[in-house]
Parts: structure tokens; C-alpha cells; sequence
């Protein structure tokens, strides 16, 4: 159940987890069966904005949604997921193996916490474990059993140092970093590509682990973290009321539904 007294209640609603997202997505690639999934099952490419929209839009549902639109929309991810099948090496596998399911929840919810206090968030230590542990429900969300999912920064590094000789890149996580970086959009999106891939396609590449942009192999933004500090600044300059609007809206819902007083704010961390 949705808890507006969580760390993960304040934490997603910074502007900050757009970036923390892309990032989450090169991580992801990293994983050969993980990406072959994507790539051989998803229209990302004729649709990548809506592929991205509706990563967010699951996300946020499960932070800022009624328990019945929760319930529902992780019914039908499983459902997808449970048809879908990819092959890697001559071996078919099904893209809801724990294994494989367990590795995007990670590297998801590692981006998350961990972009956002390189830009300045400023949870304590204890708030960090507390977050990582709230996240095993989303775990949870698409099949994983929460007691098997890292609830710890110690028990999610150790995870990450487990998976490292599986990790590599890859024909398909090549195809991933060219699409984040210049997504094929149409109309007058396409004027904005080169503002994108700048300020966020490369920002949000630069913000991975070392070992991470070491196996992916291109050279990140020399001071990374001061753009990413200077890009949330800048983002907080627009009242919440208007960040708020943008989609999916989860959040600005649930504050119409309980009141103003659960709005997410770094004073209500527990």
C-alpha cells in the first residue's frame, strides 16, 4: 500500500528521477539476456517515447497509486511478460526469469538512489537502507519474492559485485545507448534532439558506476555530477504545482486524493 510517510513517497517526486531512469536503462543493457529481451520483444523504436512513458508510468503507480490501479497494472505486466521469450546465444529464455527480472528491479532502484544523491538529494545512510527495503513491494510488483531482493545498501552492492562477470556489452546494448542518446522522434521533436542528447541522453550515460561505463566503453562528461547538480537546481526553479502536470500525474492524483499534507517534501523523510 502507498505510504506518504516513506522515503520512497518524498524521493520519487524529484525531477531528478527522469535522469536517475535513462541512467537505470543503460545499466540494464549491460545484462545480455536482460537487453535481448528489450530488443527483440519491445517497439521501442517506432514508439520511444511511449516505450519510456510507460516505464515511468509503472514506476510511479506503484509509489503514488490506489492499490486497486497498483494491483491491476502489475496483473498486466506479468501477464505480458509471462508470453514473451528471447534467445541469446542459441539458448530461448522467458523475460520473467527471477534472474532477470531481479536484475532490472536493481538496477532501477541503485539508479535511482544513487543519481539522486550524487545531485544533491542528501538522504542520510539509514534513509538509504530505508528505501532500498520499501522497494522490495515493488519487487514484489512483477513476480519476485521480496525476502530474495537486496533491502540494503550493503546487500545491494554485494549483489552488483555477484553479477559483474555475467555483465557485458553487447550488438543489443549498443543498440540501446545509440537509441537513449537519439531517440527516432517526429515532428517538432526532433528539433529538441540535440538539446536532449546533451543535457540528458550523455548526463544520464555519465552518472553510471565506473565499472558500468567501463563495460559499455564510451567516455562520460568529465564533471558529471556538477551538470547533474546544476540540472536539478534548475528543475526545482519550477514550482511543484507545474512539475506536477506533467504525465503520468500519479502523484498530482494522489494528493488530490488525500490532501495537500502528504505533498512530498525532505522535511517529511522519516
Amino acid at each position: 500500500m502507498p505510504d506518504p510517510n516513506s522515503v520512497s513517497w518524498q524521493m520519487h517526486a524529484d525531477p531528478t528521477m527522469w535522469i536517475a531512469g535513462i541512467a537505470s536503462l543503460y545499466l540494464q543493457a549491460l545484462h545480455p539476456e536482460a537487453v535481448a529481451g528489450v530488443v527483440q520483444n519491445s517497439n521501442f523504436q517506432a514508439d520511444p517515447l511511449g516505450r519510456l512513458k510507460r516505464t515511468a508510468d509503472f514506476v510511479d503507480l506503484g509509489v503514488y497509486g490506489t492499490d486497486e490501479e497498483i494491483a491491476t497494472a502489475a496483473a498486466r505486466v506479468r501477464a505480458t511478460h509471462r508470453n514473451l521469450r528471447g534467445v541469446v546465444d542459441g539458448r530461448t529464455f522467458r523475460v520473467d526469469e527471477p534472474e532477470l527480472l531481479l536484475w532490472v528491479h536493481c538496477s532501477e532502484v541503485s539508479c535511482f538512489e544513487t543519481v539522486l544523491d550524487r545531485a544533491g538529494y542528501g538522504l542520510s545512510d539509514r534513509q538509504k537502507d530505508l528505501y532500498y527495503a520499501e522497494q522490495r513491494s515493488a519487487a514484489a510488483l512483477v513476480g519476485l519474492h521480496p525476502d530474495e531482493v537486496p533491502g540494503s545498501r550493503r546487500e545491494m552492492a554485494e549483489y552488483f559485485d555477484r553479477m559483474r562477470p555475467v555483465l557485458h556489452r553487447t550488438t543489443d546494448s549498443d543498440v540501446i545507448y545509440d537509441f537513449l542518446h537519439g531517440p527516432p522522434v517526429q515532428g517538432r521533436l526532433r528539433h529538441g534532439l540535440p538539446v536532449y542528447r546533451v543535457l540528458v541522453g550523455h548526463l544520464a550515460y555519465s552518472v553510471l558506476p565506473d565499472w558500468a561505463l567501463e563495460l559499455h566503453g564510451r567516455k562520460p562528461y568529465a564533471h558529471a555530477d556538477l551538470w547533474l547538480r546544476m540540472m536539478r537546481r534548475a528543475a526545482l526553479l519550477v514550482p511543484g504545482k507545474i512539475r506536477r502536470l506533467a504525465p503520468p500525474g500519479h502523484l498530482r492524483r494522489a494528493i488530490e486524493r488525500h490532501g495537500r499534507h502528504v505533498t512530498p517534501s525532505k522535511a517529511r523523510l522519516p
